[in-house]
């Protein structure tokens, strides 16, 4: 299963994007989807997370309050909706997933997910 994700770009400090991560096959409606990304010379870090059931959602602290994760079930597609950009938010965002529906206190971890996407690079100029 491949996820392609797509969506990222270059915005101004303040501005929104919406990135989006469709996998080739419905694989995941009873797993897990998920949001990481990793900025030059740093780890790879989590950023958001969901059960395809909508059940539960996981945020990293950075981004609460300014990301909201969602799924289309009809498009088979899951979002990220990034808004109020900083210049700390740019990077490559990864889209993740896993079969497991996972409990809230291990969507953090990059080790519970089983497929990546390619990535797609969000540069917030200030």
């Amino acid at each position: 299963v491949q996820l392609q994700a797509s969506g990222g770009g270059m915005v101004q400090a303040g501005g929104s994007l919406r990135l989006s991560c469709t996998p080739s096959a419905r694989t995941f409606s009873s797993g897990t989807m998920g949001w990481f990304r990793q900025a030059p010379g740093k780890e790879r870090e989590f950023v958001a997370a969901m059960r395809w059931s909508g059940s539960t959602t996981r945020y990293a602290d950075s981004v609460k309050g300014r990301f909201t994760i969602s799924r289309d079930r009809s498009k088979n597609t899951l979002y990220l909706q990034l808004n109020s950009l900083k210049s700390e938010d740019t990077a490559v965002y990864y889209c993740t997933a896993t079969t497991r529906s996972l409990i809230f206190s291990t969507m953090y971890n990059r080790v519970e997910y089983d497929y990546w996407g390619q990535g797609t690079q969000v540069t917030v100029s200030s």
